[in-house]
């Protein structure tokens, strides 16, 4: 099994080289862990408080959880993967089985912030882009997907997401064994991931 950690800062673009890299893959073969789907659940805090979370320190990430279903299905066990809700910010009663798969990508702005999950992790990839380009796909997103305002985005993001970027997930560039820059729209490193993973998968079945 490969296991391949993909980091980068919020709206750096690690979804869209995660998406391009799945097309060229077959789906059968590759299973995906968000970072983004093991936040700790707030449920047991006032709704107020919920919208208070600093959701780019590692503390908010339950990375036991990550790391122990990772072991799982490095053993050849499926796991049941948390859904986590940004509008409520909560896990929802509902989980998503994952199966062993010989190739798995973990995906999210702290995964490699972690030691006991960078052991675990192959290959170790950081996704690179400018602070203004991070930002527009971040106004864009939370906008669009997480029902924020625009100055609730940019409040969040000078008092929260540029500080945690700076403090917790740059440093973490130093870990990676590949940094992609441009993002998704470098389709030349986005290509050599996809070669790599795919030798890995006829190197298996042979």
């Amino acid at each position: 099994m490969l296991i391949i950690g993909i980091a980068g800062g919020t709206g750096s673009g690690k979804t869209t080289v995660v998406k391009k890299i799945l097309k060229q893959l077959p789906c059968n073969e590759v299973a995906v862990l968000p970072q983004d789907s093991y936040y700790r659940d707030s449920g047991h805090l006032p709704p107020d408080e919920r919208q208070k979370i600093n959701f780019d320190h590692p503390d908010a990430i339950e990375f036991e959880l990550l790391t122990k279903h990772i072991a799982r299905l490095k053993a050849g066990k499926p796991v049941e993967q948390p859904v986590y809700s940004y509008l409520t910010c909560t896990r929802q009663k509902e989980t998503i089985k994952v199966n062993p798969c010989e190739v798995i990508i973990v995906e999210g702005i702290l995964i490699l912030s972690n030691p006991a999950l960078r052991e675990l992790m192959d290959l170790k990839v950081f996704v690179d882009a400018e602070p203004d380009d991070r930002l527009m796909r971040v106004i864009q997103r939370d906008i669009e997907e997480r029902g924020r305002t625009v100055q609730k985005v940019l409040t969040r993001y000078e008092d929260t997401v540029k500080p945690m970027h700076l403090q917790f997930i740059e440093p973490t560039k130093r870990y990676a064994d590949l940094i992609v820059p441009q993002g998704g729209n470098n389709h030349v490193a986005i290509d050599i991931l996809t070669q790599y993973i795919l030798r890995n998968l006829t190197r298996v079945k042979q």
